[in-house]
């Protein structure tokens, strides 16, 4: 599935978060990450994520079946673009 995540946390935290999310998905702007990852992966991530939150903090989950299905549209500059290409 395509997951598109959003984070809100204390900066006492937002480093493992950052460098949790990074593990599993793209970074394309601050504290926003989007990729591709299996139901297990994405199981793993919430968990892992629930361990670093505290109270205050939060992460949204945009979810679909397919990058396909999803129109992406960059207004501005692009913070980091996501190219498999070298």
């Amino acid at each position: 599935m395509y997951i598109i995540l959003v984070y809100d946390i204390n900066t006492k935290r937002g480093g493992k978060m950052l460098k949790l999310c990074r593990k599993y998905l793209n970074w394309i702007q601050n504290s926003v990450f989007e990729g591709e990852l299996t139901n297990i992966q994405l199981e793993n991530l919430k968990a892992d994520a629930n361990e670093i939150m505290q109270e205050g903090d939060s992460l949204i989950i945009f979810n679909n079946k397919s990058k396909k299905w999803l129109n992406k549209e960059i207004i501005g500059q692009e913070k980091s673009s996501i190219n498999n290409f070298l």
